[in-house]
């Protein structure tokens, strides 16, 4: 039996059919823009991330960038960012005009090192940072560095495209963010029909400007206090989430009921496999282990012969990439863990309502593995 890495068709019963009569009634009502899907939407958000505002936008970099320009980051100013990301995170402060940082990876919970990250702070005096929370977890220290960023004066903008639903000490990730961001891309725990993103935080302020860059910089119809861009979130993709959100918990659950077998059964087949921090409720984004990087390409050679899908998320440093160039002003931390990370972590299938016999057959195929070794 093949197994896909992930499989984002597998939908409630029912759900389709709801989905393709609110198309029709939408598409014959011309409810492409605007609207209450989008303002019910932004109110779900909101209950979800247990922030004040959530404003919807066009996709999960888009987010990045008005979070940066919400907060004041422009042409010539510094930012820190981790060396283990996807490359959204470094794009978005170049498009802004920032001057990108990258900070080491801790080797024990994989986020950005927050030793690294507060020399860093000491030396180059940033206006802002941004965190990422892979995996559908975060940092271990994440109280400390909003701390310390508030301390320092740094605007901590938290990069939070894999970590809806995901709870730290019994409350939502993003509930004391300064600022944070989501993605909606169809591959998240929720995901779109297409692109789609949003931008959460308690801050009245950073919401109004939020918002009028997500529209052109708008105050009125034709009056613009701000050169923004086009980046509304269209109404057909937040009803599609409307509708996601209704079924998501359910999704979660079975995601991390997956995720639980794999810490279960992984370790005794010699996976060296990597669980949340202490406090995290995660969302069972993806699966992460770490492996030799020697010996990676071999299991991959047995997942593929079987059929079983498998990621490496993520296979490179931001710093190594060739994009980053001609825009990276300095690294920072001696050890090098994002390149060796990037080099080690092999993840397994793992996505809504995967079947007991599915696992069994990833299980077995790693099976297959230790015996030809």
């Amino acid at each position: 039996m093949a197994v896909p890495f992930i499989d984002i068709k597998r939908f409630e019963p029912g759900f389709l059919d709801t989905w393709n009569e609110k198309v029709k009634s939408m598409s014959e009502n011309a409810q492409f823009i605007g609207g209450n899907e989008v303002t019910d939407l932004e109110t779900n958000l909101a209950s979800w991330a247990e922030t004040k505002y959530a404003i919807g936008c066009a996709n999960g970099t888009d987010a990045l960038q008005l979070a940066l320009r919400a907060v004041g980051v422009g042409r010539g100013d510094k930012v820190l960012l981790p060396d283990s990301t996807f490359w959204a995170t470094f794009e978005a402060v170049v498009n802004v005009g920032g001057d990108p940082y990258t900070i080491d990876t801790n080797p024990v919970d994989l986020q950005m090192d927050f030793q690294v990250f507060q020399e860093a702070v000491e030396k180059v005096k940033p206006k802002a940072a941004l965190v990422v929370h892979l995996y559908g977890w975060g940092t271990s220290k994440i109280e400390e560095l909003r701390k310390f960023c508030k301390e320092k004066n740094v605007a901590l903008i938290e990069d939070g495209a894999q970590c809806f639903g995901v709870k730290h000490n019994g409350k939502s990730l993003y509930k004391d963010a300064l600022i944070s961001t989501t993605s909606f891309y169809p591959a998240k725990v929720l995901g779109a029909a297409g692109d789609g993103g949003a931008v959460f935080t308690n801050d009245e302020e950073l919401s109004v400007v939020t918002r009028r860059l997500v529209n052109h910089g708008r105050t009125s119809h034709y009056e613009h206090g701000l050169v923004g861009w086009n980046s509304r979130l269209d109404s057909l993709q937040a009803a599609f989430l409307n509708l996601s959100l209704k079924h998501l918990q359910k999704r979660i659950e079975s995601r991390k009921s997956s995720q639980n077998i794999y810490y279960k059964e992984l370790p005794g087949l010699g996976i060296g496999v990597i669980q949340p921090p202490k406090g995290y409720d995660e969302n069972g984004y993806c699966n992460v282990t770490l492996v030799e990087p020697e010996i990676r390409p071999k299991i991959e050679a047995v997942l593929k012969e079987k059929g079983i899908g498998f990621g490496n998320i993520y296979p490179g440093a931001m710093s190594d990439q060739p994009g980053a160039k001609p825009y990276l002003i300095e690294r920072f931390g001696k050890d090098g863990n994002a390149r060796r990370i990037s080099k080690s972590v092999l993840n397994f299938p793992l996505f809504a309502y995967m079947t007991s016999s599915e696992m069994d057959e990833v299980l077995s195929a790693i099976k297959a593995y230790n015996a030809s070794k």
